[in-house]
């Protein structure tokens, strides 16, 4: 299990006006750091170093505190050379799709320019607005070392980090062959900016004993989507990444999304797809809450 130097990582607009990596300093040990706002004076140790997955002392965690004057989500784009995803992985999500299970996990990308910080909003562009912008939540692995061709039974040696993820998604062009063509089209409807947001933290993985023991739960405008154990993943998360990695290299610093459970807007009868000003809530026990808005282009 790798071992970075800090054991929660925000990325955040200090009350100085610098924008800087921290660890946070909990005010309490159940503080869920997707509650953060300027009113919650919450302070954090600067986190010193150009490589957040450095294992050899070179990134310290400083003794440097400054408080945050807004959380924005832990990774920037350019702190992420791509993003992998898996379709299908849960099987209340197979079954509301109208979807076999998958004999092995189905593969799409979301380019960087995807990745949204936590409390900004879902920017819904003009092509996606006509009833078919979705969420889904998903927990989010980060590759803190170079994998590839690795086993299952060492995959999460090379695991740095979890955190909270949204797969904003467009189902028209996902899955309409008036619109896709061919179906379905995964790429295209779900790469949108600003359809990745992550947050509200990096969750190092010495802290996660075993991620299928985590929760997690969607609620959008107050009402609760989405809600079960990680442990329904039908691939789990060695798994996935022993065979992402097979003859290919996951780069430092890859974030894998790793699929949603049933509850997602398009499967509820009537469907219920976002709007302008729709909230969004992701939150996964030991993690925190992602909330994003959501705006029309």
């Amino acid at each position: 299990m790798m071992k970075t130097a800090w054991s929660r990582l925000i990325r955040f607009v200090a009350t100085d006006g610098r924008t800087l990596y921290g660890e946070p300093i909990l005010p309490s040990a159940d503080f869920d750091l997707g509650n953060t706002t300027a009113e919650t004076d919450l302070k954090a140790k600067v986190i010193s170093g150009k490589d957040l997955y450095d294992t050899t002392g070179a990134t310290k965690v400083t003794e440097e505190i400054v408080t945050v004057q807004k959380l924005l989500g832990p990774l920037a784009q350019e702190d992420v050379p791509i993003v992998r995803c898996i379709g299908l992985n849960y099987k209340t999500h197979i079954k509301e799709a109208g979807r076999s299970p998958p004999p092995f996990p189905s593969l799409f990308f979301k380019p960087n320019t995807s990745i949204h910080d936590h409390g900004a909003d879902v920017v819904i562009p003009k092509i996606a607005q006509d009833d078919q912008a979705d969420y889904e939540g998903e927990l989010c692995i980060v590759i803190g070392k170079d994998a590839k061709d690795v086993p299952e039974a060492t995959a999460l040696d090379h695991v740095a980090a979890y955190t909270a993820g949204n797969d904003i998604s467009s189902r028209k062009l996902q899955r309409d062959p008036a619109f896709a063509g061919r179906v379905p089209q995964w790429g295209f409807s779900k790469g949108f900016d600003t359809y990745a947001p992550l947050g509200p933290a990096l969750v190092a993985a010495q802290l996660v004993a075993d991620p299928a023991r985590l929760r997690l739960k969607t609620v959008v405008d107050g009402e609760m989507r989405q809600d079960t154990e990680v442990a329904d993943l039908l691939f789990t998360v060695p798994y996935i990444v022993a065979y992402l990695s097979s003859g290919t290299t996951l780069k430092k610093g890859t974030v894998i999304m790793t699929g949603t459970p049933g509850g997602v807007g398009a499967g509820l009868t009537p469907p219920k797809y976002l709007v302008p000003g729709t909230k969004m809530e992701v939150s996964i026990s030991e993690i925190g809450t992602l909330r994003n808005g959501v705006k029309f282009a």
